[in-house]
């Protein structure tokens, strides 16, 4: 923490569950601080924790919790912020796991966590050599893959979806899916819109699509409490 804050109950509950939790506090000066921290602004606290562990792609495939896999699968997210946003929304939605590239793409870091707001927390993560490669291992695990692509002529709305274990591709913010992962996806659905924009921002089309699977498996779920009520 920075020496000299204006005193805020915040902080308070901060060293207080730190307190509980055995974690040491240091206070330091402001300029030390923002050293470590490699933000632009760290709110005056920086916490200091082992790396997020990765998962086993075959791992994520598995029930988590009662719950059949719901993944993201993220094919070039090059912008910190927007790879934040998307975890974000994705924790909330319920996702149980994301598959991001080892190559090309932006991984974990402050910027991303600060934009998760604690998503990193709660999501199992598998960094897999190419995307490709592991929509076919997904395939193969009985996974169903949906790209997102503007130019797909099925609807998210119209795709069949249920609450069969499912991953959502996401394409790179400038070119969208590959080449390859459009071909290896299962199907190819776009979110219609009606301005005059090409497409929607990629965590924004991820928030959509998150929510729409969430929606329908809900659905089902009641339909199925339905049934045997």
């Amino acid at each position: 923490m920075a020496e000299g804050q204006d005193e805020s109950p915040l902080l308070d509950e901060i060293e207080a569950l730190a307190a509980r939790r055995r974690v040491r506090v240091e206070h330091v000066s402001a300029r030390r601080l923002e050293t470590v921290a490699r933000t632009e602004s760290p709110q005056g606290v920086v916490a200091l924790a082992a790396p997020v562990p990765e998962t086993a792609l075959d791992d994520l495939c598995r029930p988590s919790r009662g719950r059949l896999p719901f993944l993201v699968v993220l094919d070039g997210v090059t912008d910190p912020h927007n790879l934040g946003a998307v975890l974000r929304s994705a924790e909330c939605a319920g996702v149980t796991g994301v598959v991001l590239p080892r190559h090309r793409a932006v991984h974990l870091s402050p910027a991303v966590t600060k934009a998760s707001a604690g998503a990193i927390e709660h999501l199992a993560m598998a960094v897999v050599p190419g995307v490709p490669s592991a929509l076919r291992q997904l395939a193969s695990l009985g996974v169903w893959t949906i790209g997102l692509a503007g130019d797909a002529r099925r609807s998210l709305y119209d795709s069949a979806l249920g609450d069969d274990p499912v991953a959502l591709v996401l394409g790179s913010e400038g070119n969208g899916l590959s080449v390859l992962a459009r071909k290896r996806c299962d199907d190819l659905v776009a979110i219609p819109h009606h301005g005059e924009l090409p497409a929607l921002n990629v965590s924004t089309a991820a928030a959509v699509a998150c929510f729409e699977v969430a929606r329908r498996r809900a659905l089902a779920a009641a339909e199925r409490s339905t049934a045997s009520g």
